[in-house]
């Protein structure tokens, strides 16, 4: 580029987290007029946006700058740093190669020391767009990890929005004791047997706090409540104060799972195929096309056989048999008893059960793998910065191993499956103490506690115990 014809623009770019660099914006602004003046360009305008991440491309600034590149007569955008264009290294390749390149203008990195008006600075751009991005995905997983280690320590990190019940003072949930008394109703109320519709009705026409079924839904499924928190599909031991016991928790959680999941979100009163009339209503599934069972008419039936229901079908051809309620009834009763009675039975029970939550995540397998990919990250920059290898492969190797680390990670952070043998216990003790004195709703939920579900072949039926 001729010194006398060219003319630059220079872009700045600082975010929150860059603030502790020195990469400020005053920083930044000087050495672009320092080093334009140097090389003789006419600098014509700066761009600067602060405060913005460069993960992305939507900031204003930037905006601007391609705007006035595309209507031409830039030569070249200059800026201190490459990360100060992006932080991605797709973004950084699109921006130089389809917006600057495409309409005659260079790139230059005062602080790399290049410029696309070179086949070397090319290839720089290249390499270096790589580890900006690594540089990013670091710094979003020290990110993560930070919130797992405040999680694990037992605070909530939900900030300014706290589940209801709880005040957020201080980094910590502090009980609100007027929406504690509701949250426990709505509890209380659900495992008596009450429907999501009516305690919505119940709760809006008591007190201020504004209801909706799904809202006291998302209630019966916080484990907030029971003093856990929950980050990234695990549950930590919290510093908070509960509001329920785990026994109130796990009793609503077993009717809820005993409760399609049409019925749960329902907002409205209505005729619904998996209403809670009887005893096994919602636990019935056919083995042989998958479709719920309904009951109706004396029978538990198909839906695919009795095709009452249209949406319901899954299979118009499937003839599984019809079994009459109260002999179904009395078998799952019968199979309840059998375990209560005869510790043996109730120990195979169990025993298949551990077998089938076996973990089979290898921690420390997983662990070593996720050591060695980063000392073959370490090595790839060493094998760049001596220039033995091609900037494609580095790409290439980098990205492939990257993404391999990033599922690892994910396996190592899922729970260990473990059994519920003391709450099938507990339950199982509920169900000797209640079942004979309590209504429909209450002995609907005693069963519920015990069975997933049942599958019915012809005259066989299975029983999936809640283990």
């Amino acid at each position: 580029m001729s010194k006398e014809t060219t003319v630059v623009v220079g872009y700045a770019r600082v975010s929150t987290e860059n603030q502790l660099e020195n990469y400020s914006i005053e920083e930044q602004t000087q050495r672009l007029k320092a080093y334009c003046s140097a090389k003789g360009w006419s600098l014509r305008k700066l761009y600067v946006d602060g405060g913005y991440s460069g993960g992305n491309t939507n900031r204003p600034a930037l905006q601007q700058m391609l705007a006035a590149i595309r209507k031409g007569g830039v030569d070249a955008v200059v800026v201190y740093k490459l990360d100060r264009l992006s932080r991605s290294q797709k973004d950084t390749l699109t921006l130089i190669e389809d917006e600057l390149l495409a309409h005659g203008t260079d790139f230059v990195s005062i602080n790399e020391n290049f410029d696309t008006s070179t086949p070397f600075g090319r290839a720089m751009i290249g390499i270096l767009s790589v580890f900006a991005q690594l540089e990013k995905d670091q710094i979003t997983e020290r990110f993560t990890m930070g919130r797992i280690g405040r999680s694990k320590a037992g605070y909530y990190h939900g900030g300014s929005h706290p589940p209801t019940g709880y005040d957020y003072k201080d980094g910590l949930l502090v009980v609100n004791e007027y929406e504690a008394i509701q949250v426990r109703e709505i509890f209380s109320q659900f495992i008596a047997g009450k429907s999501l519709n009516s305690i919505f009705r119940y709760l809006s026409g008591k007190y201020t706090t504004k209801w909706s079924p799904a809202k006291v839904l998302s209630v019966l499924r916080n484990t907030v409540y029971i003093g856990k928190v929950h980050f990234r599909k695990v549950d930590y031991d919290g510093i908070h104060q509960p509001l329920i016991t785990p026994e109130e928790f796990q009793n609503a959680a077993r009717l809820l799972d005993s409760t399609s999941e049409r019925e749960a979100k329902k907002t409205t009163v209505q005729k619904n195929p998996f209403r809670a009339g009887f005893l096994l209503s919602g636990l019935i599934y056919c083995g042989r096309c998958g479709a719920r069972y309904s009951a109706n008419h004396g029978y538990y039936k198909c839906y695919s056989r009795a095709k009452s229901s249209r949406q319901f079908i899954k299979d118009p051809n499937c003839k599984n048999d019809n079994w009459e309620i109260g002999r179904l009834d009395q078998l799952v009763q019968q199979e309840i008893r059998g375990l209560i009675s005869q510790p043996d039975l109730l120990n195979i029970v169990i025993a298949a059960a551990a077998d089938k939550h076996e973990s089979k995540i290898d921690r420390p397998a997983i662990q070593k793998r996720i050591t060695e990919i980063d000392v073959q990250i370490g090595k790839l920059v060493d094998l760049y910065q001596v220039g033995s290898i091609p900037m494609e492969t580095i790409t290439q190797r980098i990205n492939a191993i990257s993404s391999e680390r990033a599922q690892l990670q994910e396996q190592l952070n899922q729970p260990d499956l473990t059994p519920s043998v003391e709450r099938f216990l507990q339950a199982l003790e509920d169900y000797k103490a209640g079942f004979d004195t309590g209504d429909t709703d209450n002995r609907r939920m005693f069963i519920s506690s015990l069975v997933e579900r049942i599958i019915i072949d012809g005259q066989s039926v299975d029983i999936r115990w809640r283990l």
